[in-house]
């Protein structure tokens, strides 16, 4: 069976293209990562997916008019490669209405906090803030409303007594490369459905928790 073409987004570091990377590299593993895409030129993700022999390309949004016409750019990129699925990870643009309506359903993002909770930038510094017990990281389908789509799966970070934005973040992001691979192989191996604006997962009894609780 083929493997579900995979096109991730970034615009920094790419820590979460790396897991998804790696996940790849399993021989068992349903999908490949079929292309990385860049709007930032010197991102470190691209030289890691470089390194990696994964297809790049840097789009840089400062040279398209709008929003649209760049989203049609990168969507163009990802439709040469075969892509599938795309997965957004640390991608730092705002995207039009245009691309997650031509990518309906096919369009994922990992976000550091439990949706629809902390919305945004600094969504850890907003934990804190609120002084919430539990924090944690949710992959959801991405719909014209920011962070707004529907929830796939989560994991439950705890909130430590004298945490720092910094330290919370780095808790939560070990949980982002353990729970992005995971709904990815689920993608490639066809068991997520969207209906309603709810997802379910073939194999997961109806009303059963997507929520992992991976640390004390």
């Amino acid at each position: 069976m083929a493997k579900l073409k995979v096109g991730v987004l970034i615009s920094g570091r790419g820590s979460n293209m790396a897991s998804l990377v790696r996940a790849a590299w399993e021989e068992d593993y349903p999908a490949e990562i079929a292309c990385v895409v860049s709007n930032v030129a010197d991102a470190p993700g691209v030289k890691i997916a470089r390194d990696a022999g994964i297809a790049t390309a840097v789009i840089s949004h400062g040279e398209y008019p709008d929003r649209e016409t760049f989203d049609r750019a990168v969507s163009a990129e990802l439709e040469k490669h075969g892509v599938r699925l795309v997965a957004l990870a640390g991608f730092m643009r705002i995207m039009s209405p245009w691309f997650p309506e031509r990518w309906q359903g096919r369009v994922v993002n990992v976000h550091p906090s439990l949706l629809p909770l902390f919305k945004g930038l600094e969504a850890q510094q907003k934990a804190l803030d609120a002084g919430v017990r539990v924090s944690g990281c949710t992959v959801h389908f991405v719909e014209p409303d920011v962070d707004g789509g529907p929830v796939i799966a989560q994991a439950a970070v705890p909130v430590l007594a004298g945490d720092s934005a910094d330290r919370l973040a780095t808790r939560i992001l070990r949980q982002e490369h353990r729970l992005y691979p995971l709904v990815v192989r689920w993608f490639g191996e066809g068991r997520i459905t969207l209906a309603g604006g709810r997802v379910e997962v073939k194999g997961v009894p109806p009303g059963a928790t997507l929520l992992f609780s991976p640390e004390p």
